[in-house]
């Protein structure tokens, strides 16, 4: 058995007082840093009509990662299917699997990635019908001609597709077509022991999967002490306190000392439960996170995450994720 691998979600923060392209240009320096540290994959997430959220328009995201770096896996984390039709990620996909073979991964997700207003604006499509925009997706991967056109590109191209979800759906759909799944743990926990069981016990064998093969998400908020994580992290957390409160978050503020204690009972329970399969801590914190996880969920991956104001602190944070996750995989072997 292989010990699990590390790989790493990135919203492309975009922080107060900075832009899109400096948003940009840092994702493409935390790219090129996650793969010298040995990170299996760099994945974006779609989001929309979301200001500090830089990765939207995934695909052309993708593309300028790619161009910086030259091993590590990049792919989305996720496509929001019903957002597109599966033609155009088909050919979009496909023109990074050509750009850079191999290397290509493709997560998909059901949500629309917004609110309901943008949902619209993107003429988002029925989420039930996932299931079939999911097949189509890999009948032009597959170049099938019952579909009457040929995807170019796309045709003969070979992303490693996923299914992404923070339900039992999602694993359910993941398991009948014998694709790898990722589970969101990292903002949605709750339901990660059912769906995690319920795909390894649903599981049909494909052409690309003969065993089931499970990520899981995990926020890291990680510095030399635990004074200073904490400070950190509060960036991220005045971000979702705001998109709980019924509010569109703005660009990633500037982290606050003694935010969270000055937080209301009710909305400090519910950063906890949010981040209940995430970290905030020192290295030793972190080894112990990891190694708590893999030993609960006997994960195949872990993705771990965290938008930081500061971008040098954010790179140091992956460092210790990195540094942690050797220590935790050698623990729970």
């Amino acid at each position: 058995m292989t010990s699990p691998t590390l790989s790493l979600l990135d919203l492309v923060p975009v922080i107060e007082g900075g832009s899109l392209g400096q948003a940009l240009a840092q994702a493409a320096d935390l790219a090129a840093h996650a793969e010298a540290l040995g990170y299996a994959r760099y994945w974006v997430a779609e989001h929309h009509g979301m200001p500090g959220i830089g990765g939207a328009a995934t695909s052309v995201v993708l593309a300028h990662i790619g161009a910086h770096t030259r091993s590590i896996r990049i792919g989305s984390g996720g496509i929001m299917l019903p957002n597109h039709a599966p033609l155009q990620i088909a050919e979009q996909f496909g023109t990074l699997d050509a750009l850079y073979p191999g290397r290509i991964d493709l997560g998909l997700g059901r949500a629309p990635g917004s609110d309901g207003r943008v949902a619209m604006a993107l003429r988002h499509a029925d989420p039930d019908a996932f299931p079939q925009q999911v097949v189509e997706l890999q009948a032009c991967f597959a170049g099938d001609a019952r579909l009457g056109f040929t995807a170019v590109p796309g045709a003969g191209a070979s992303p490693e597709m996923w299914i992404l979800g923070s339900s039992t759906y999602g694993a359910q759909l993941a398991a009948m077509l014998g694709l790898p799944y990722g589970f969101a743990s990292h903002f949605a926990p709750a339901m990660l022991d059912a769906a995690i069981a319920t795909y390894r016990q649903l599981f049909r064998p494909s052409a690309v999967l003969q065993h089931p093969h499970v990520m899981i998400g995990c926020n890291v908020f990680a510095a030399d002490t635990l004074e200073e994580a904490r400070f950190l992290a509060t960036s991220t957390q005045q971000s979702f306190v705001a998109l709980r409160s019924g509010q569109t978050p703005g660009r990633l503020p500037p982290p606050q000392e003694g935010y969270y204690e000055r937080l209301p009972e009710a909305q400090r329970a519910m950063l906890d439960q949010i981040f209940s399969c995430s970290v905030i801590g020192t290295h030793d914190d972190v080894v112990r996170m990891l190694a708590a996880l893999l030993a609960r969920t006997g994960a195949d991956e872990v993705i771990v995450g965290g938008q930081m104001f500061d971008h040098a602190a954010r790179r140091y944070s992956f460092s210790i994720a990195a540094e942690a996750m050797q220590v935790a995989t050698k623990a729970a072997a």
